[in-house]
């Protein structure tokens, strides 16, 4: 089994054993979630995830990635802002926040992920390594889509060139051709 199905496995198990947590805000109506935890609910994906060593660790972790990709622009500023500590908690949610900014925030987001994924623990480590080899990998993508665009753009260039040569070549051999029917 590779390492990603394994994480993907791993963050599955974790976020189905949340639900067996003991009932601890989780208040519930035969209607539904109450008004009180629905607000407990929706405030949990506003917080910055810590390193906390509770059961739903990975959860908060995933549920923060899950916001940091959902967000816009305007919610990712408004984090990084709120994340500008230099905690390490801060700076990895910073980082996790930056991997879904735009591609110029990529290279910050990888070197906030290698700088602070030691201190993270144990049990997120994984989770923190899989969203940095990602962000290693678009960035990678980004470098080859930027490095053919650029080759696309020379090989235009040199057909336009070429162009004007065999046109010009064209023209020269018109010349001489009518040189030679007149005389």
């Amino acid at each position: 089994m590779n390492a990603r199905a394994l994480i993907v496995c791993l963050a599955a198990a974790w976020l189905a054993g949340c639900q067996w947590l003991p009932e601890q805000s989780r208040t519930t109506t035969t209607a539904g979630v109450d008004a009180v935890a629905k607000d407990e609910i929706e405030s949990c994906y506003a917080e910055v995830p810590g390193f906390a060593d509770d059961a739903c660790l990975l959860h908060d972790w995933v549920a923060f990635g899950l916001a940091s990709q959902r967000g816009d622009d305007e919610w990712r500023s408004r984090m990084r802002e709120r994340l500008a500590g230099s905690r390490t908690e801060a700076r990895l949610a910073r980082a996790v926040v930056l991997s879904w900014g735009p591609p110029s925030q990529w290279k910050q987001a990888s070197e906030l992920f290698k700088a602070d994924l030691h201190a993270a623990p144990p049990r997120l480590q994984p989770l923190l390594r899989y969203w940095l080899n990602e962000i290693e990998r678009r960035r990678d993508q980004q470098g080859r889509l930027t490095d053919s665009e650029q080759a696309r753009t020379a090989l235009v260039e040199e057909k336009e060139a070429l162009t004007q040569k065999l046109d010009a070549l064209t023209d020269i051999e018109r010349n001489i051709n009518s040189r030679q029917r007149t005389e």
